[in-house]
């Protein structure tokens, strides 16, 4: 009997995507320098970065990386528990754990392997995991392969969620929400869905990566700016590749937490450690996130200058108070036409298209960063109406 050829299938689904003009494609940055990137020879001002705070190539990174790099070489050989924990990364969990204000924190690789570690130890089969429904991808594929049910709310709808809950009464349940919404921008009702799960029994699980550094009065996210504390939200993850611009994640919360995970987190367990290198300078990065408030007050001053600006040249913003500020296009081929405009008069702002978002809701995601001026906001709101005409 003759089987499908999966490569044959894998082709076909290409071909289809490529019809849609949904098709991704792979570029090559050549250099960087501040909010400016080369390529295809062409120097281009960038909004397309989650460097948030311009950390990605601050001098104190550079020099900590570096010496941490002289003293332990480029890798860390090893998985945590089999040699690959160095004090770097003992240094940096102490200090992410007093940062967010949790009893300890654990590193992981990626916030996408954070999410399905945590997950994968504490949800089995015939357990409960609520998503809001524009949850990042990683929080899906966690709950899926822990086996448990998923069920999705209506985006930040505690109502919708108290719904779901009521579905599954008397079993185990976690409740998973983005902090920071990665393609709309906006902030999950944190109070909220933590007053829910008080009452329902269950676990908040909050993953921060686009609130870590970016809100709080010392940049500690969108659990800190909203007072809560790691009983309202005993699971925090958050990335250290986009506001901190280094590389990694880490979960925060109590001892009891930590410990499981370090004993039940496959993804944790089973791979290479950070590189120290890259720890030494998350460090600096933690440093200056918390500490240069300035930082948070300019990008939040150019956040507030990009809507005004939007808003009086009729430009059509979701409603976001965050450095993601998308550009609500709704037809993929046009979004990626205006993406295209917009790069042959000097700006790099790639289309966001189905199936990262929703049909019909194509869209530029504009991400603003305290490298960017005043001058370079004005820049792209004229070139997007000129591109527009």
């Amino acid at each position: 009997m003759s089987r499908p050829d999966l490569l044959a299938r894998l082709s076909q689904a290409q071909a289809e995507r490529a019809e849609a003009d949904l098709l991704r494609r792979l570029r090559s940055v050549e250099a960087a320098d501040g909010p400016y990137v080369v390529i295809g020879g062409r120097r281009l001002l960038s909004f397309a970065s989650n460097d948030y705070l311009g950390l990605a190539q601050h001098p104190r990174l550079r020099e900590a990386l570096t010496a941490a790099a002289q003293r332990w070489g480029v890798g860390a050989t090893a998985a945590h528990l089999l040699g690959g924990h160095r004090d770097a990364h003992e240094a940096l969990e102490h200090q992410l754990a007093c940062w967010t204000g949790r009893e300890r924190a654990l590193l992981f690789s990626s916030g996408y392997m954070a999410n399905l570690g945590v997950l994968g130890a504490l949800l089995r089969e015939g357990d409960l995991c609520l998503q809001d429904r524009l949850n990042h991808a990683c929080l899906i594929d966690g709950a899926r392969l822990s086996g448990a049910t998923m069920k999705r709310y209506v985006h930040n709808d505690t109502a919708s969620a108290r719904r779901q809950f009521e579905t599954a009464q008397g079993v185990p349940a976690l409740l998973a929400s983005d902090g920071v919404f990665s393609m709309d921008g906006d902030i999950a009702p944190l109070r909220e869905l933590a007053a829910l799960c008080r009452e329902q029994g269950a676990l908040l699980h909050v993953d921060d990566a686009h609130g870590i550094g970016v809100l709080g009065t010392d940049g500690a996210g969108s659990v800190a700016e909203a007072g809560l504390d790691q009983n309202d939200v005993p699971v925090l993850m958050a990335t250290l590749g986009k506001a901190l611009g280094v590389c990694g994640a880490f979960v925060a919360g109590s001892a009891a937490l930590i410990d499981g995970l370090v004993q039940f987190a496959r993804t944790h367990m089973y791979t290479t450690a950070l590189p120290p290198a890259l720890a030494a300078a998350t460090s600096a990065a933690v440093d200056i996130a918390r500490f240069e408030t300035w930082r948070r007050v300019r990008l939040h001053a150019l956040i507030a200058h990009w809507r005004s600006g939007a808003r009086s040249r009729g430009l059509d913003l979701l409603p976001s108070r965050t450095p993601i500020q998308p550009l609500l296009v709704g037809d993929s081929t046009a979004a990626l036409r205006l993406s295209r405009e917009l790069e042959t008069r000097g700006y790099y702002v790639p289309a966001i298209r189905p199936p990262t978002v929703a049909a019909g809701k194509a869209r530029l995601r504009v991400t603003l960063s305290a490298l960017h001026s005043e001058s370079m906001v004005e820049q792209l709101l004229d070139a997007v109406v000129q591109a527009r005409a």
